[in-house]
């Protein structure tokens, strides 16, 4: 997916500030379609969500303080885009807070055209379970695994102490692990 479908309409010249908009959203136009996608499961949903971020970016611009942190800030936009989306949906389910379990170590693998079948099969795994993860952990752990956000960032993006970033990023990786590991278990006695 590339910028091109994406055009601005009945901008002004003013809003634009000498391009500065284009300059700081354009280049995180892929990052934020593929986080897009990733929240909504639906490449057309998506698309329809980052326009309507953009959209919302550039009328709001004016109220970017120039210096702070323009990616955190436009995330923020899609987030809050997308959550509008949901009211009432999904948006509202508790996320469970007691998911403790023990942490287990996975062998290495080496690289045989069999384990090369497995990290495809197990790649399919993790897609499935983070699929499955509530939303509020998903976020967080894409945008710092995938996005390479900073927990200040993603504070900042999400509007939550940095503490709980660090518990739900925590929980996230827990639940991801809990899940692949029982698809695998499961598998192993399917086949």
């Amino acid at each position: 997916m590339t910028a091109a479908w994406f055009t601005l309409v009945c901008v002004s010249e003013e809003s634009l500030l000498s391009g500065s908009f284009e300059q700081l959203a354009m280049p995180h136009f892929e990052r934020l379609y593929n986080f897009a996608c990733w929240l909504t499961h639906d490449r057309q949903e998506a698309e329809d969500l980052v326009q309507e971020t953009y959209a919302k970016a550039l009328k709001g611009f004016s109220s970017f303080q120039q210096g702070t942190n323009f990616r955190a800030w436009i995330y923020k936009i899609l987030r809050n885009a997308f959550l509008t989306s949901r009211t009432g949906l999904k948006v509202t389910a508790t996320v469970p807070l007691d998911l403790e379990g023990d942490e287990e170590n996975l062998p290495k693998i080496r690289e045989t055209p069999e384990s090369i079948l497995l990290q495809r099969s197990d790649r399919e795994l993790v897609q499935k379970a983070l699929e499955q993860l509530p939303v509020a952990y998903r976020e967080v752990l894409l945008l710092c695994e995938v996005e390479e956000m900073s927990y200040q960032e993603i504070s900042a993006t999400l509007s939550i102490p940095m503490g709980t970033v660090m518990s739900r990023l925590s929980r996230a990786r827990r639940a991801l692990r809990t899940s692949v590991q029982t698809a695998q278990v499961q598998k192993m006695q399917g086949a």
